[in-house]
């Protein structure tokens, strides 16, 4: 049957196809049991043509293309809630509801999010863009129907990465004990981004494989053969290792009843069991286990490296390489901390499941035995480092800025409340790109700003980057070293460069009656805006200690002090100029200049910080309009 591509120019050609026909999941219903299979095999090339076009997430959605479908075939979305967890596996979901036309507008300006989103469709239940929500909110929703009297299943589907993370757990926990109408489904392909790790996932590895569970039966019934008087027991031994082994007593011990593991790409045996499933009462997981990147053969063979990708060749997978002008910020931590941990056996790098997106790849394999990868659990990451650092270990923890507000309580509580020795490398400071804000890091100067004992660094370009490592590093307390996703203006590393004195920042270009303060990514645009303004530009460099002879100088000199920063105006880097001027009696005009009060739509980084006048020009306009 003809199928739906895309042309040269990224414009979608139409030709009839039964995905053509697919407008919502009421078309799909429509179609008889037979044709299901035709549909997955249609939906699983138009998806990797679309991501092929604009990039984006792909091996994830690749293997729930059958769970998909059979989940908007058997239940009554919207009405029945569907709630994807994280929602990168989701655009086969965003294909069969009503927005296929415009899967090539995916993670652009004003097109379609990357991710579930309730203003987006009636079908995105909850947003997501963070792991291990979906059971939590699925409960609510169970309970929220149960008090209003109206009769619908929820159904959360969740990966068995995700499923390790504790919050998940407590939600198990909680909604094992409650009288409501919940569908689990467990998607369980041994991977989230990267392979997961930890006991849960490592139990699920054993079930699948089945060669410890069947080895141990038929040792014991040899060994117990000629023993007729002992052979009543084996029946008895087998149920109990079959309850240490099957992950169904962990889960009914919860509440649930656990159905599977099922094939998850057998659409026959997918519609049937989801069938029986709709008419069980009551909580009820099903495990479901499929291939991330099915169906496409590269990011079968390289799921982690297909998880999330840049536009590619369809035919033959290879991605389009990128035009930075030297090493990404990620990079520069991954080498510098090899270089370290190399000379300092003390080091330790620890990530909360983002091995290859924090830098930490060569690390893990030159020091294996000194890199922790503990799962997606920010918050035991951040309380695991703590411990190391009280019997003298030096973590360095490699998060993501929107993954550490997930672990807020232990960095206050158990690392800076104890002014542990624990150096945070904060990747993705600021806007993000096209992951739009789910995975901005919009707010850490804000809310790590006023924790006692915290150093936080800001670096403006790649050779400062190296140098503030290796700054937060020997300082003997809590430091994190904040800095933008990709690269920086292009400046030459010199791995040999010193450390940098705490909470002196300094003069890069002298002008006249204008000073900007810019703090990190925005010291290269204040550059550029500095020319037309005739400014002074100061590269802060620290947050936390700020400068504050330099302010006094500053404030002194000039008629108005701009604070530039990537990080959301309130509370942030400006908010400590101002009050250290206010503590001081120093009067002077100010003006703040960060992300405004709004959550800031996917887009290019570029354009989005021209949406925030945080470019060159906007400053400029700013400044300006500011002095009238």
């Amino acid at each position: 049957m003809p199928h739906r591509t895309l042309s040269d120019s990224g414009v979608v050609s139409h030709r009839r196809s039964l995905l053509d026909s697919i407008n919502s999941p009421i078309n799909l219903r429509a179609l008889p049991e037979s044709l299901l299979p035709e549909v997955a095999s249609e939906l699983r090339g138009f998806l990797v043509e679309c991501v092929s076009q604009t990039g984006g997430h792909l091996a994830a959605g690749l293997g729930v293309v059958e769970l998909t479908i059979g989940l908007h075939y058997v239940f009554d979305t919207p009405h029945d809630r569907l709630i994807w967890d994280v929602g990168h596996q989701a655009y086969p979901h965003k294909i069969l509801t009503g927005r296929r036309d415009r899967m090539i507008s995916m993670r652009q300006k004003d097109g379609l999010s990357g991710f579930p989103k309730r203003c987006e469709s009636e079908y995105d239940s909850f947003g997501v863009g963070h792991s291990s929500t979906s059971i939590s909110a699925a409960l609510g929703m169970a309970l929220a129907a149960k008090q209003r009297g109206e009769r619908r299943t929820v159904i959360a589907v969740i990966g068995d990465g995700a499923l390790g993370a504790g919050m998940a757990f407590e939600a198990l926990n909680h909604a094992g004990s409650m009288d409501i109408d919940l569908v689990v489904i467990l998607n369980d392909n041994e991977m989230s981004i990267s392979p997961p790790v930890g006991a849960i996932s490592n139990h699920l590895s054993r079930l699948l494989s089945g060669k410890i569970y069947t080895s141990m039966r038929e040792g014991s019934k040899n060994a117990l053969a000629g023993m007729p008087q002992l052979r009543h027991l084996v029946g008895r031994w087998e149920e109990h290792v079959k309850g240490m082994l099957m992950p169904s007593t962990l889960f009914e011990e919860l509440g649930f009843n656990y159905i599977g593991p099922i094939d998850g790409h057998d659409m026959a045996s997918m519609i049937k069991t989801l069938r029986n499933i709709k008419e069980m009462p009551g909580q009820r997981l099903l495990h479901v286990v499929t291939r991330k990147g099915r169906g496409y053969e590269p990011a079968e063979g390289q799921p982690t490296t297909y998880h999330g990708v840049t536009p590619f060749n369809r035919q033959t997978g290879e991605l389009r390489k990128g035009t930075a002008k030297g090493p990404t910020y990620t990079q520069i931590f991954g080498g510098w901390l090899c270089d370290a941990a190399a000379a300092d056996k003390r080091l330790v790098g620890i990530t909360p499941a983002m091995c290859e997106g924090s830098g930490l790849t060569a690390f893990s394999k030159r020091f294996p035995d000194r890199y922790f990868d503990v799962g997606i659990a920010e918050q035991h990451a951040v309380t695991l480092a703590a411990g190391m650092a009280c019997e003298g270990l030096k973590p360095v923890v490699a998060i993501y800025s929107s993954f550490l507000q997930r672990a807020y309580d232990q960095l206050v509580h158990d690392v800076c409340l104890q002014n542990l020795d624990v150096t945070f490398a904060v990747d993705r400071g600021g806007l993000v790109g096209p992951d739009g804000a789910t995975h901005a890091g919009s707010f850490d100067l804000s809310f790590c700003r006023p924790i006692p004992n915290l150093l936080i660094l800001a670096p403006s370009d790649e050779n400062e980057c190296r140098r503030m490592l290796k700054t937060a590093y020997e300082y003997e307390g809590p430091a994190m070293v904040r800095y933008p996703r990709g690269g920086g203006p292009g400046v030459t590393i010199d791995s040999d460069a010193p450390a940098l004195p705490i909470g002196r920042g300094e003069i890069v270009r002298t002008g006249q009656r204008i000073a900007l303060l810019a703090f990190g990514s925005l010291v290269a645009p204040a550059l550029t805006a500095a020319e037309t303004l005739n400014a002074t530009v100061a590269n802060m460099r620290f947050v936390k200690p700020l400068d504050e002879a330099l302010i006094r100088d500053l404030a002194r000199d000039h008629d108005i002090l701009v604070t530039l920063e990537e990080n959301a105006i309130a509370g942030g880097a400006g908010s400590g100029v101002a009050e250290f001027l206010s503590s001081q009696g120093l009067v002077v005009r100010c003006l703040h200049l960060g992300l405004p009060d709004r959550y800031i739509d996917h887009a290019e980084h570029a354009e989005q910080l021209a949406m925030c006048g945080l470019d060159a020009p906007g400053i400029i306009a700013s400044v300006q309009a500011e002095l009238g």
